[in-house]
């Protein structure tokens, strides 16, 4: 395959037959889910959290929620080893992993009225179990916050203009925010909010060479230190005034961008210039140090499998449901699109030359050892008006690709500083909105988990817990943020999520053993646990002895190691959980089944 337009139709070709006859079979058959069951958002209306949504309204909520910067950043990370691992990680690891986990974790939470992946997990296989997964979730999403939000640092240092954009983005958001809470409606106000970010991207060269240029051509040390206390604020202030706001402007340009993206491949068909192979599957990558197994499959996470849907899977989305169908669309629909998401970041990735890709996403260092030559990187960097060597972190190059096919369609050619720093932009407030959400997470579950110890910090509304909990959890991420590189952050927050992933699936196979009418559908979470969680654990095991152990490696960080050996541990202890939970509900079948089988017709 040489050109983009093959990959594009193979993978729609693949998702559309796995949506139509797996994702059927799994809700069907494996979960049968039955409409003649009343859903939580039914049962505990409260015209708040619980709100029966339309089946498509509800699938844009969720998809917007779940397709944050894993699929853009991940794929692009990963194409150091060649298209053809991450192209096969991504079509396999969805349909058999992440669009099973992501409808089994919505099925359990509406099982449970709604609730929260931990609580399912403590009804499900015990307090232990469920303290444990709370734990555990408390550490990712601390990690995936620091993991993100290093795209962010990479695409924004010495980028006067794409700082002046994503900065502009916050009176915007707010000024929406503010007009909707007087006025009731935010019709208008959001052709104006779009217009408006439009209008700072173009304002951008205006401000290059000024007083004000100057002070946002930042430092990544700079950056790394604003946005954790951006964070504090955001999580801090009321979601009406920046996070939903924020969040209701970024999903139209993620339609928006993806969209044209989507119609750029399909009207220039770009080649695809990497080889399905690097030499760099061995190990000793500038971009990612590990081999391609395990490190395809925690680099990427979000596009196959991802653990970060869990929090979305128990949290907004199970109180809006409003029939148990819906769930195909929203959890295993919504999971297909964010893989064709990862094909797309994929394809822009590999159509430029493999040696301009490693002299934008390694350092200048370590692209020197390659002894590889660039090829259109001076054209590039003189079009786009800006030094893109050694900008690692996956969003630079992101940009770059996608500029690359934008500018090759006919009356775009001299627009590539424009679609570069808007796509900068996109990336970065799709990764903030992300953060947002993410860091006021951590806020609920440190409230959540320290309240065992001290009553008060339950009440969400109690102003000094809250307080205390949001700068605990924004010094915790923030101090991951500036305390390794690229790659061991992302590694750690690709083996974090992925640990995440597989308690998911954990959870989902006691659901179905408990619930379903066959023991051997079992095997439809099983199957992908088993592969995800040796692998979960070998990666942590090898980034653990052979990088933040080592002190002659970059990422050194004894700190790091410790995170990992907690998760890895507590991983441990909820599988061990389960296996009892499973032996428990194999036995009870054993003596019920015949009688179940007799009253039941045969298939």
């Amino acid at each position: 395959m040489d050109h983009a337009l093959t990959f594009v139709i193979a993978t729609l070709c693949i998702l559309a037959l796995c949506y139509r006859f797996y994702g059927v079979f799994f809700v069907r058959k494996v979960l049968r889910a039955d409409d003649s069951e009343v859903t939580p958002s039914h049962i505990l209306a409260d015209g708040r959290n619980y709100v029966p949504t339309k089946k498509w309204v509800n699938a844009g909520q969720h998809f917007a929620a779940i397709a944050a910067a894993g699929p853009l950043v991940g794929p692009v990370l990963a194409a150091q080893f060649g298209y053809l691992p991450s192209f096969l990680w991504l079509l396999i690891g969805c349909v058999i992993g992440g669009a099973v986990h992501d409808t089994v974790v919505l099925f359990a939470s509406m099982k449970h009225k709604g609730q929260s992946l931990s609580e399912v997990a403590k009804a499900e296989l015990g307090p232990v179990a469920g303290w444990c997964t709370g734990l555990a979730m408390l550490f990712i999403i601390t990690i995936t916050m620091a993991g993100l939000s290093m795209v962010v640092v990479h695409a924004l240092e010495r980028n006067a203009w794409g700082a002046f954009a994503v900065f502009m983005t916050i009176p915007i958001a707010v000024a929406l925010g503010l007009y909707e809470k007087i006025t009731g409606s935010s019709k208008g106000a959001t052709q104006v909010g779009i217009a408006a970010i439009a209008a700072s991207v173009f304002a951008g060269p205006y401000i290059q060479g000024t007083m004000l240029g100057s002070w946002l051509t930042l430092h990544a040390e700079t950056v790394a230190l604003i946005l954790p206390i951006y964070a504090f604020f955001a999580t801090a202030l009321p979601v009406w005034m920046l996070l939903t706001p924020r969040g209701y402007l970024s999903s139209f340009m993620k339609i928006g961008v993806f969209g044209a993206l989507v119609v750029g491949v399909v009207f220039i068909n770009p080649e695809i210039r990497f080889p399905a192979l690097t030499d760099f599957i061995h190990g000793g990558g500038p971009v990612l140090a590990g081999p391609v197994w395990p490190f395809i499959s925690i680099t990427i996470a979000c596009g196959a499998i991802s653990g970060f849907h869990a929090f979305i899977g128990s949290g907004t989305t199970p109180k809006l449901i409003d029939k148990w169908s819906d769930i195909r669309t929203v959890a295993f629909g919504g999971m297909l699109a964010e893989c064709v998401v990862g094909v797309m970041a994929l394809i822009a990735a590999t159509s430029l030359h493999p040696a301009d890709y490693f002299a934008i996403n390694s350092s200048p260092a370590a692209f020197q050892a390659l002894n590889m030559q660039v090829v259109d990187l001076p054209r590039l960097s003189q079009e786009i008006g800006l030094d893109l060597y050694g900008r690692t972190g996956g969003a630079v190059t992101l940009a770059v690709g996608m500029t690359e096919i934008f500018t090759r369609i006919p009356w775009f050619g001299t627009l590539a500083s424009y679609f570069f720093q808007f796509v900068v932009m996109f990336e970065a407030v799709f990764i903030l909105t992300a953060v947002d959400s993410g860091t006021r997470v951590a806020r609920y579950l440190i409230q959540d988990l320290g309240g065992d110890l001290y009553a008060p910090l339950k009440r969400l509304d109690w102003v000094p817990g809250s307080i205390a909990a949001s700068v605990l959890a924004c010094v915790a991420w923030g101090y991951l943020l500036t305390s390794g590189d690229i790659n061991s952050v992302w590694a750690l927050f690709g083996v974090s999520n992925q640990l995440m992933a597989s308690v998911g699936l954990i959870i989902g196979a006691t659901i179905i053993l408990r619930l379903g009418q066959k023991r051997v559908y079992m095997l439809t979470c099983l199957v992908p646990l088993a592969y995800l969680f040796v692998t979960v654990n070998y990666a942590g095991y090898w980034m653990i002895t052979n990088v933040y152990l080592n002190p002659l490696a970059k990422g050194y960080n004894v700190f790091n190691a410790g995170i990992s050996i907690i998760m890895l541990s507590l991983g441990f202890v909820i599988l061990i959980a389960a296996l009892k939970k499973w032996k428990e509900l194999l036995r009870i079948r054993k003596d019920t089944l015949p009688e179940t089988l007799i009253a039941t017709p045969a298939e």
